[in-house]
Parts: structure tokens; sequence; C-alpha cells
């Protein structure tokens, strides 16, 4: 059963961006970008939690994506084409999934526990770098019954956030699972991987140092990034969903850039290069003329 929250139907919606169905991109037209919220606006590149469990040690944006991003920026006409990526949260019942993406998109805690039924998800819409981005983040429920329909929603996802609970070890070893069972609905190497521990608030300094060093080891046969975070505090919430969005922004530009796609269209590729649009269509007039 697929749910759509009022949080992405009020503004996201209305505007002709709905979900993707199981199998398909997040991809569909945008007629204008209305201004995004102050506290989704992102123009430095964001810090990892840890270096140890850092997959992408920089301080900058990459030059090519950074040069694009200005080029694009500069030549905007009060509406543009918008990018929007997956992100799929997985891990095991009750480890606090639902809790971490509403702390972040509704910056709400909510203590009585609700078990996800097949799939949720969100639509939070950014400012990175001066140009549109949204990142649709989908809640799939933990429990065994629900697997071969949370599984379908998978596929062409960017991001894979496995998340356990660090007051619960088990959950920790699960991750690796979740992790290969979510790769098998996508491309080799075509999504960033994290790993998320939540309720941090539960652990004393020494406790939560032991079971952070645990994850930074698994973390790392995964080849994924860690984060530890706290939805009932929020701590580290906005940290990690800024990096996610960022990390998530830059690859669709660089890839953009590497095809020369170049259409008005959300997800067929392009928030950029419309040079590569006009050589071609200057290449065809040669053509014809011929």
């Amino acid at each position: 059963m697929q749910r759509v929250s009022a949080h992405s139907t009020g503004i996201d919606c209305a505007l002709g961006i709905s979900a993707s169905f199981p199998g398909q991109p997040a991809d569909k037209t945008m007629h204008f970008s209305p201004p995004v919220s102050r506290d989704r606006i992102i123009y430095t590149f964001p810090k990892c939690y840890n270096p140890q469990a850092c997959l992408q040690m920089k301080d900058d944006w990459n030059t090519k994506a950074k040069m694009a991003c200005q080029d694009r920026a500069a030549r905007q006409q009060g509406f543009d084409s918008l990018k929007m990526s997956k992100a799929v949260v997985v891990g095991d019942l009750n480890v606090g999934k639902t809790c971490l993406i509403n702390r972040f998109c509704k910056d709400v805690f909510e203590r009585d526990y609700k078990a996800t039924i097949g799939v949720d998800f969100e639509i939070e819409r950014f400012e990175i770098s001066g140009l549109p981005f949204s990142l649709q983040i989908w809640d799939t429920a933990g429990q065994e019954k629900f697997k071969c329909i949370a599984s379908a929603y998978y596929r062409g996802a960017q991001v894979i956030i496995t998340v356990f609970d660090m007051a619960d070890i088990k959950s920790l070893e699960h991750t690796q699972q979740w992790l290969k069972e979510a790769l098998q609905e996508n491309e080799p190497d075509s999504c960033f991987v994290f790993m998320v521990g939540t309720k941090r608030d539960l652990l004393s300094a020494e406790e939560c140092q032991r079971t952070e060093s645990d994850a930074i080891k698994i973390a790392a046969e995964m080849n994924a990034e860690f984060w530890s975070v706290s939805s009932k505090t929020g701590e580290n919430i906005q940290e990690f969903f800024f990096r996610v969005a960022a990390l998530a922004f830059e690859d669709a530009i660089l890839k953009d850039l590497e095809t020369k796609i170049s259409t008005s269209h959300i997800g067929d590729g392009s928030i950029l290069d419309d040079k590569a649009l006009e050589d071609a269509q200057e290449k065809t007039k040669k053509k014809s003329c011929c």
C-alpha cells in the first residue's frame, strides 16, 4: 500500500510532480519552480560526519560541476527544468526509518511507533548552487511480509540509505543484507550508499563511541558512508540529508555533462548543458544546407 504524504502533495504534486512507479525513475515535467524554503538552500559543499567513514573527502564541488552550475544560474529565466533524484531508506523493523525522514521533512518526532505498511514517500525541494533540485525519499517497510512490495520500489534509486538502531547491534549486522537486496534492483555502481545509526541519544558517550567504531568497519565493507544521528533531538539530521542531496545533485550534473543530454524534462538528463543541444542543432543545419 502506497501513501502519498500531505507534505509531498501540497506543493509538488500541484506542480506536476508525482511518485515514480515501481521500476521507473522519478521523472516528471515541472512548469515553474516556486521559491525554496530558506532552510533548504545549499551553497557550500556539506561536510561528512566522520573522516574515517567518508568516501568523498573534499571541501568543494567538483570543478566541472561548479562551472556548469555558475553558467546555468547566470542564464536562468524565472523558471527552469528541475532535476530529481530518488533515495530509498531500508532497514529492520523499528530502527527509526520513518522518524528519520519525518524529523527532516516535517521537523517532528513522534514517540508512538507505527509500522510502515508497504512504502511511503516524501519530496524535499532544494536550491543547490543556485539551481533547483528535488530529492524523493522513499520510506520502505522493515517487516518481512512487505519485502516483496517494498523491493519493487528500490528500482531507479540514486541513493540507498541503510538504517540501524545503535541500541540494537543485530540491526547493524542486518544492514549488509538490506543493501544486497536493494542493489539487486539497481545497476552496479549506480548508487551512493549511506549507513545511518539512529537513536544515538539512548547511548552513553562511551557506548556511542564503541558502536560507531563497529559501524564504521561494516560500512567500509559495504562501501558506504557512515552517519550517527538522533531523530529525537534532531542531532545531525539536516547535515546528513544535505550531504545526501549535495552528492546526488553533483552526480546528476556530472552525468549530464558526460552524456551531453539537454532537455527540459526532469530526470532525463538535464539541468545544464544547453550548449550541447545548440551545437547539435547547428550541425543539423549545416548538413541540410549541403
